[in-house]
């Protein structure tokens, strides 16, 4: 076995060390199968993720192994690498990896990365975020159907705000639905529009979808994650490879498949063919970008109506009409034991 193999990636050559090192053991595919896979699907990979910056999820040994993450690029890197500064949520800046082409992602799946975390915005214009990411989160008993009710849900109220929304499975246990956005508001605002929207599905079904942000209040419910548009957060990459033994793939799919896909079955090794055969049902993404302003509209209605911002993850600043950062079990238990006092 060669102890490296460079590659001629759009116009550049990227060296890869150890190549036949299985990642994934369920088939046996290697790190050069890997590289290979995003050769494949390099054209809608570079539409969705092309010039954004990414966190990195490193697996030295494969997807058995242990794992990091990196959110710089090493000393050492080479000179034609695209670098961003960007800000993780606690405040802390670091120089991370751009997705400029497709010899970038093979530079950072040499190093071991198996999953690339997206951020919102492009490297260019970083005060600027234009997409809009649901996170359909099951709660314990909740199933894959259940989010495939969830996610038609979402379509639904998106159809009616006139709002485009693309699907796509997470590589894992979820669904994630996307809004290409006019290049108009920031991170604040786009996390607004999702809240908005978490709250206006949990009143249309309160049973069976749910806003509640402290996990003891979901109940069996679908969670619909708005902190995911919280700024500097990143969400798994469409087209990307989980770190997972079969090599599965958060793979897009169009909104008539829904029902019929099984997450599972979407590998290194069906998804090429699979594009082959249907093409990108994101192809139109970038293309027909969306107003979030009927989504704001809703933020605007709620907060007239009294209600506060929605908690935020623990690791941010607290925020401006933020609600008491506290579970609320534990709230009841600290009253108590001011009543008693």
């Amino acid at each position: 076995m060669t102890e490296h193999e460079t590659l001629e990636l759009g116009g550049r050559e990227v060296t890869i060390s150890s190549p036949h090192k299985v990642f994934f053991s369920q088939r046996g595919e290697t790190k050069l199968d890997l590289v290979r896979y995003y050769e494949a699907v390099s054209e809608p990979l570079m539409r969705v993720m092309g010039g954004r910056p990414l966190l990195m999820q490193r697996f030295p040994d494969g997807a058995s192994g242990k794992s990091f993450f990196q959110k710089r690029v090493p000393p050492g890197a080479p000179d034609w690498l695209q670098t961003t500064v960007v800000s993780t949520p606690n405040g802390t800046d670091s120089n991370a990896l751009v997705a400029a082409d497709l010899a970038h992602i093979a530079w950072a799946v040499n190093f071991g990365c198996l999953g690339f975390h997206v951020w919102p915005y492009l490297a260019a214009t970083p005060e600027v975020t234009d997409e809009l990411r649901i996170d359909l989160d099951p709660s314990p008993g909740i199933r894959f159907e259940h989010l495939r009710e969830a996610a038609h849900e979402v379509k639904a109220f998106f159809d009616e705000l006139g709002i485009r929304s693309f699907v796509k499975t997470t590589g894992s246990r979820g669904l994630h639905i996307y809004v290409r956005l006019e290049p108009r508001w920031d991170s604040y605002e786009v996390r607004a529009g999702a809240v908005a929207l978490a709250r206006e599905l949990e009143r249309r079904r309160p049973d069976f979808i749910t806003a509640q942000w402290w996990k003891e209040e979901r109940g069996e419910r679908v969670f619909v994650d708005f902190n995911q548009n919280a700024p500097h957060k990143t969400v798994f990459g469409a087209w990307c490879v989980r770190p997972r033994v079969g090599a599965q793939v958060s793979t897009p799919i169009a909104w008539d498949e829904v029902d019929e896909v099984e997450p599972d079955e979407l590998t290194i090794a069906t998804v090429p063919a699979r594009l082959a055969e249907r093409g990108d049902p994101w192809a139109e993404m970038n293309a027909d970008p969306q107003s979030l302003e009927p989504l704001l509209e809703r933020s605007k209605q709620d907060m007239d109506a009294g209600l506060m911002d929605a908690p935020w993850p623990p690791v941010y600043p607290k925020q401006p009409n933020e609600p008491p950062r506290v579970a609320p079990s534990r709230a009841k238990a600290e009253a108590k034991v001011e009543d008693a006092t």
